[in-house]
């Protein structure tokens, strides 16, 4: 055998070494792994994780997701789970607690991220809080939010429900606390304090459903409110607080294809949010939504 052949092998040995060891670098491997929809992935500095797209259980207050019925209900719950997603957003308003527990029997708490939001200032917030788990069937619940605050001192006229929420976080009762804002107000104040761990924001480019400078959920809004909305956005972020997205699809009312990838290249190109929820009430809605996510999150490696 001759010398060159000998140099030449040697080469290529060392070669596939070092190659082994770039592949085998944690941190190259992080920085080209996939990212994905249903990835798990943390909520701001919570410690909480959560599959970045969640399941909405409360379209039109609801009424979508109970429409399936029971038996329609549960096997969505599955489907998204058995896609990965983790993530299942309720409220008091939607009346879904009782549905989701049927829907999770045997599946893994710990594996699962639960939120549900609290309406208004009730007298006795801790016994609310815990019909809310009897409904849900559950000792703990992942986040709580005060919901669909729309003025500038809703801290203040809430303040019995979220002391209650403090003690019970506190407790392990709830592993975080936030809120779900409808007006630029109420956004601009949850940022201000450091109560807030968890934020729930509309967001979309088209600017349907976000929040504007009116004191009300339903205002009319457009593209032109989009860019206050993301400057609190940027000060959550900034602030290390845990932000999720919601109304992507308008409401529902991204009928258009078109629309609906818009808006989700958008959300999820920007970097704005931990995560994101859309509600559904079929399997192919499910399937679109984490196609849409994958392939925007693809264009940006």
């Amino acid at each position: 055998m001759h010398r060159r052949d000998i140099s030449r092998r040697q080469f290529i040995a060392k070669t596939a070494a070092v190659a082994g060891g770039l592949f085998a670098s944690p941190v190259l491997a992080a920085a080209t792994a996939k990212r994905t929809a249903v990835d798990q992935v943390a909520l701001g500095k919570t410690g909480l994780k959560l599959s970045r797209l969640g399941m909405g259980c409360g379209s039109n207050s609801g009424n979508v997701q109970r429409a399936l019925g029971h038996d329609g209900f549960n096997r969505l719950v599955r489907y998204a789970y058995d896609q990965g997603i983790t993530y299942l957003d309720t409220a008091q308003s939607y009346r879904t607690h009782e549905w989701i527990r049927e829907a999770i029997k045997g599946l893994p708490r710990e594996k699962l991220f639960i939120q549900s939001k609290m309406s208004g200032n009730p007298d006795k917030p801790l016994e609310v809080l815990d019909r809310f788990r009897q409904e849900l069937g559950t000792d703990y619940i992942d986040s709580l939010l005060t919901h669909c605050t729309v003025t500038p001192g809703w801290d203040d006229e809430r303040r019995r429900a979220l002391d209650a929420m403090e003690e019970a976080k506190d407790k392990g009762i709830i592993r975080a606390h936030g809120v779900s804002c409808h007006s630029l107000p109420a956004l601009k104040r949850s940022v201000d304090i450091d109560w807030t761990d968890v934020h729930l924001v509309r967001l979309n480019p088209q600017g349907a459903w976000v929040d504007t400078p009116a004191e009300t959920w339903n205002a009319e809004s457009n593209a032109s409110h989009v860019p206050p909305v993301i400057e609190q956005i940027k000060r959550m972020r900034a602030k290390g607080h845990g932000v999720i997205g919601m109304k992507l699809i308008g409401n529902g009312d991204f009928t258009d294809p078109a629309d609906r990838e818009k808006a989700i290249r958008f959300v999820m190109q920007s970097n704005l949010t931990d995560a994101v929820v859309i509600g559904f009430k079929s399997p192919a809605e499910i399937d679109e939504a984490i196609m849409r996510i994958n392939n925007a999150l693809a264009a940006t490696a």
